[in-house]
């Protein structure tokens, strides 16, 4: 690894943990709720923990001044939920155009087990090659989904984490297989750090559940997007889930520092 990639995965992180604010919604749902003042939800998600926020390129003048020091990670492809095939996610970027707008890291979202997987995993493996001569670390955003695909499979999952790293991923974020047992079958067949994506939202209580699951599953993190910066206290429900990832603390406690419970 070089010094500049270590650099900047140190960026996007705390000690090796990860805790990432996906806001890149705009361009497949519009403007959405939490979406519309992205600034102060930034700004409420970074003072709550968050490691690193992300978004297309086009955000990025929109983030620097409101960050709090956080990292800033560029999503590279996207669709729309009104287009003919949401999965057919279409290159927005490249690494370069990622450095130029102050982006410590990049993303890309392949669906494995899509009609789309072809084409996916080409401009993956092209974006890992380009970013690795930039010393810009890659976060793969690699799901199980396609026809026929059971989204929560952990040999499915497995599968997607493994075909991110032979890809040449530096970070990989998948779904949640539904229990932290069944998730160590999905962090074994990787050595990269896998974080999970938060789904659909929940409660609070259903939320941190999940994301102590995972990180009892070896889990390396969170990339967590609509339960945080739509929730109606973004800054508390990233501190309760900052709790989890970086301080190990149990479901209960976790709510607390959230200040959902009582203390």
């Amino acid at each position: 690894m070089t010094a500049g990639l270590s650099a900047r995965l140190d960026r996007i992180s705390t000690n090796d943990r990860y805790l990432i604010v996906p806001m890149d919604h705009g361009i497949t749902m519009g403007a959405v709720e939490g979406l519309v003042d992205i600034e102060s939800t930034i700004d409420g998600v970074t003072s709550g923990g968050a490691d690193a926020v992300l978004t297309q390129r086009g955000i990025a003048p929109r983030v620097h001044e409101n960050k709090n020091d956080a990292g800033y990670i560029v999503h590279l492809n996207g669709s729309t939920t009104i287009g003919p095939d949401e999965s057919d996610k279409r290159v927005t970027g490249t690494a370069e155009d990622a450095v130029r707008a102050g982006a410590d890291a990049v993303s890309f979202h392949i669906n494995v087990g899509s009609d789309h997987e072809p084409d996916q995993i080409e401009e993956l493996a092209e974006l890992t090659a380009d970013a690795e001569r930039l010393g810009l670390p890659v976060l793969a955003m690699a799901y199980a989904r396609g026809p026929g695909v059971d989204e929560s499979d952990p040999e499915a999952l497995g599968h997607a984490v493994r075909l991110a790293e032979e890809l040449g991923a530096d970070v990989v974020k998948t779904g949640y297989s539904g229990d932290g047992d069944s998730f160590e079958r999905v962090t074994e067949s990787t050595r990269l750090p896998v974080v999970i994506a938060g789904g659909s939202k929940g409660t609070d209580r259903e939320t941190v559940e999940m994301v102590r699951g995972a990180m009892d599953g070896d889990a390396a993190g969170v990339s967590m997007g609509r339960s945080i910066f739509q929730h109606d206290d973004p800054e508390g429900i990233a501190r309760a889930v900052s709790a989890v990832v970086h301080d190990d603390a149990a479901v209960e406690e976790a709510l607390r520092a959230g200040g959902f419970v009582e203390a």
